[in-house]
């Protein structure tokens, strides 16, 4: 069993999450609510939610914990090519925060094999609300003034947590996170936390560790000033 949070009630002990032998490796909690304060708390402690409409909320803390660390970043040489053409090319343009919940819907729209995503109204409205406070952030890649391709996250003092992304034209998605992680390296931000292992994340540098030592990183990396300006920088001279 793991236990029901109400709105006052302070999340358990990461180290109690279930197991994988008890059929659910990483839940923690479930209940309470995805004001900005208890999104901010959740992200503090490394705990992040993740659940289905229909479903009460339900709050997960990984181990091993995926991550990027900013310096492994792996950049391919045929994207970045591709990224090369598009600074010759007026059409395209990236930014960042124009277009948040823009980017979240994008990202909660139906996949190629026609399935949905976790990303429920309760979940756009909550980090809508944290966007408004500042916490959360959105790489955005538009071509001719259309929205293409995007990634969000949260970031709290030097810590960037990714959420999702999203791509409408090939490789979009990859462009828009490789203009977020230049510019979060540029910020000395050094660790991505991606959630969950996939072969995807793996391919841009990813890797897992443990949840003890990502708690230990996010300890400090969260204790230190926020990132004030949220402008692309140029990723190439």
């Amino acid at each position: 069993m793991i236990p029901w949070l109400e709105i006052d009630t302070a999340f358990p002990d990461v180290l109690s999450a279930l197991t994988e032998e008890q059929g659910a490796a990483g839940l923690l909690a479930a209940g309470a609510d995805l004001s900005p304060a208890r999104l901010l708390d959740a992200y503090r402690h490394g705990i992040f939610p993740w659940f289905s409409e229909g479903q009460p909320i339900l709050w997960w803390s990984t181990d091993p914990r995926m991550v990027l660390m900013t310096d492994e970043f792996k950049l391919s040489a045929s994207l970045k090519k591709t990224i090369k053409k598009h600074y010759a090319d007026p059409r395209w343009e990236i930014r960042f925060d124009s277009a948040f919940e823009e980017v979240m819907r994008a990202c909660a729209g139906p996949r190629k094999d026609g399935t949905g995503t976790w990303i429920s109204e309760e979940i756009i409205k909550g980090y809508c609300a944290l966007h408004a406070n500042g916490y959360a952030h959105s790489a955005e890649v538009w071509f001719d003034g259309q929205l293409v391709g995007g990634a969000y996250g949260v970031c709290i003092g030097r810590m960037f947590y990714g959420e999702s992304m999203f791509a409408r034209v090939t490789d979009a998605s990859k462009i828009a996170m490789t203009h977020l992680v230049f510019f979060l390296r540029a910020h000395e931000v050094k660790m991505i936390d991606c959630q969950q292992e996939t072969a995807h994340l793996a391919s841009l540098g990813a890797r897992p560790i443990s949840r003890s030592d990502f708690i230990r990183w996010i300890n400090h990396a969260t204790s230190l000033p926020d990132i004030t300006e949220w402008k692309p920088i140029s990723i190439f001279k």
